[in-house]
């Protein structure tokens, strides 16, 4: 039997329709793979810019808790613990993390201020005025089974409060410096700070 030459397959030009090359398909895995390289990066962007908007407006509640406290009070809270942390120099010494150093006594003696309460257990009713309502969000540590140590940023940092220019030493306020390190634990990271000077 014979068979016609419009039937015969030459090897040398088989390629079947449709089909992808291995080279095709590296190119599309690799545009692929700078998509989304390029999608993360914008959402850390995203997400690192709406941490920063959420401290700036909780410094700014804060802050006016402090002056609510000064209309009936006289003062600004300030205690041994917030004359004591000193915001050009301690964030090397005593970074703000969860824990008892500087950062956490002067946070929680801020956080017993301002909530009327005379000590961080979380189940105590205030006994005197409270001047700010805080969410559970936005106390450290989170675990709501301990006792708060202090005011927690959106980054995971405790809020620096200081009243030590007031009382005569290092500070950049003249009445209280308050703070959120922005995640740099450092003080060349202090531009990045947020902050109410």
């Amino acid at each position: 039997m014979v068979i016609p030459s419009s039937f015969v397959i030459r090897a040398s030009s088989f390629r079947a329709e449709g089909a992808v090359t291995i080279i095709e398909l590296l190119v599309v895995i690799i545009i692929i793979l700078i998509l989304a390289g390029l999608v993360l990066s914008i959402s850390s962007y995203v997400q690192n810019k709406g941490a920063r908007a959420r401290a700036e407006t909780e410094i700014a509640a804060i802050s006016a808790a402090l002056e609510s406290y000064k209309a009936d009070n006289g003062i600004y809270p300030a205690g041994t613990d917030t004359n004591s942390l000193d915001p050009t120099n301690d964030v090397n010494s005593s970074p703000p993390t969860s824990g008892t150093n500087k950062y956490s006594k002067a946070g929680l003696y801020l956080y017993e201020q301002l909530a009327g309460v005379t000590s961080g257990v979380r189940s105590q009713v205030p006994s005197n005025k409270s001047y700010i309502s805080f969410k559970p969000n936005m106390l450290s540590p989170k675990d709501t089974s301990k006792d708060i140590v202090g005011i927690s940023d959106p980054f995971g940092n405790l809020y620096g409060y200081s009243t030590s220019k007031a009382n005569g030493g290092n500070g950049y306020n003249p009445t209280y410096d308050l703070w959120s390190t922005s995640g740099g634990l450092t003080l060349t990271d202090t531009p990045k700070w947020v902050k109410n000077w």
